[in-house]
Formats: C-alpha cells, structure tokens, sequence
C-alpha cells in the first residue's frame, strides 16, 4: 500500500493528511493541535514534507502514523 502526504500547513487552520494513494481514502489526520505538538518536539520537519528521496517520505509517513495512534490511546 502507497500513501500520499496532503498537507496543508501554511493557512489559518492548518492540517496534514495521510491518503491512500490507490483509493483516496483518508489514513490518518492532523490538524492544528496535532501540528503543534509535532513542531514543539522537533517531530515535523517541513523540508521532509517536501523531499522527493522515498525513504525520507517512506520514514516521515511510519512517524506520522505511529504519533496519531499514540495520541489515540492518550487517556482522555
């Protein structure tokens, strides 16, 4: 399975979604909060968002997804 990085960081309400490359279908979403954290501990590098190499994008989407589903299971 392929993903594709949807971000969109640099508007009022800044968000960062990760797609199914095949379907469309969204995999996991960040939004402003999120974002924030991600910058606060060093996590989201922008110039990896913009890299062409396929390990640099293979090893950001792997970090993405692994901070989305800590934040799921974040005690309310």
């Amino acid at each position: 399975m392929t993903y594709l990085i949807d971000a969109w960081l640099d508007r009022p309400h800044p968000y960062l979604r990760i797609l199914n490359r095949e379907t469309g279908e969204v995999c996991a979403m960040l939004e402003e909060e999120a974002l924030d954290e991600l910058r606060d501990q060093g996590d989201l590098d922008l110039h990896e968002l913009s890299s062409s190499e396929p390990s640099v994008l293979k090893e950001l989407v792997r970090s993405l997804f692994l901070f989305c589903y800590a934040r799921a299971l974040r005690p309310a």
